[in-house]
């Protein structure tokens, strides 16, 4: 079982913009529609890919009821907890490359919160064992308290799982310092929590405060392992890809979670899998036309390469 929560989901409107101009007039099909936010494009890989998964997320207002219709629609098993907030929408326009415009979301109460809270802690159960993974991915919304993070981490571990963290800001620096298992930053998210100009150094100072594996997304040109010492491992594709890079990442962390939850030792012994499977799926998004979607990534597998540095 893998968990996803998501504090700010969103409902996802993609427009395909061949051919966009900022400031110009374009006439487009209608746009897809469908629920979203990290956690639930985490979530959708995953379920696509064979595996067992729950949704934790807010929802409300009418955006919200469209929110749950879809998720039921897709055959997504979901805990959602009704907030008064509107859930936010998102907007891409998909041409040559990705324009994304998001909403920054309405704040929630601290009893939607605890309810939230209170949502993955039954989903967990008492153990969940060494199999469940609990996925936070995403942004939050604003006011949003900076003990979140750490608690859903302290929550996996009491029950036995294991916790991945995708954020950024302070919310990231607060789940390294609860000890999340693995952290996926991007460059710019980690050099702007952390402040320098190299994100391999500033990946490392992360993973000394957290104690675990920091996954280093750098875009077209992979992930990096690290870790507060040892050799980091960098695992490029063998191409650049075109498309929508919208969800690349959550794609890599689904790959993430499901080395994970399939093999204990992912995390050690088995951490060039996970890297080759991450970088693949993330690759085999980047090929699909809406988030939360992979095309086959087996023919990607083959031009990954690994190197230490």
């Amino acid at each position: 079982m893998i968990l996803t929560f998501t504090a700010n989901p969103a409902l996802d409107v993609t427009y395909s913009v061949p051919t966009f101009r900022l400031g110009s007039s374009h006439r487009v099909d209608p746009p897809q529609v469908r629920a979203g936010g990290k956690g639930v494009n985490v979530a959708r890989v995953l379920h696509e890919q064979g595996r067992t998964t729950c949704v934790i997320a807010p929802a409300g207002g009418g955006p919200g009821v469209r929110f749950r219709t879809d998720l039921d629609a897709a055959g997504l098993r979901h805990h959602l907890v009704e907030v008064a907030a509107d859930t936010r929408t998102t907007l891409a326009l998909v041409g040559e490359d990705t324009t994304n415009i998001n909403e920054s979301g309405s704040p929630l109460s601290p009893a939607e919160w605890a309810a939230l809270s209170g949502a993955v802690a039954a989903e967990l159960g008492a153990p969940a064992g060494p199999g469940v993974v609990l996925v936070c991915s995403g942004s939050t919304p604003p006011h949003t308290p900076l003990d979140l993070f750490p608690g859903l981490v302290e929550a996996a571990h009491a029950a036995g799982a294991t916790a991945i963290v995708d954020t950024s800001g302070p919310h990231l620096l607060a789940a390294a310092d609860a000890g999340a298992d693995v952290l996926k930053p991007n460059d710019e998210e980690i050099l702007a929590a952390l402040g320098g100009t190299d994100p391999i150094v500033a990946a490392r100072r992360l993973a000394a405060r957290s104690g675990g594996l920091v996954l280093l997304s750098m875009g077209p040109d992979g992930l990096a392992a690290v870790r507060d010492d040892g050799p980091c491992l960098h695992a490029r594709p063998g191409r650049r890809l075109r498309g929508n890079t919208t969800g690349a990442g959550d794609a890599a962390v689904a790959a993430t979670a499901a080395a994970i939850a399939a093999d204990p030792d992912a995390l050690t012994t088995g951490l060039d899998e996970l890297l080759r499977q991450a970088v693949a799926w993330s690759g085999a998004a980047v090929l699909a036309p809406l988030a939360g979607s992979i095309t086959d990534p087996t023919p990607l597998l083959p031009g990954i390469s690994i190197t230490e540095f």
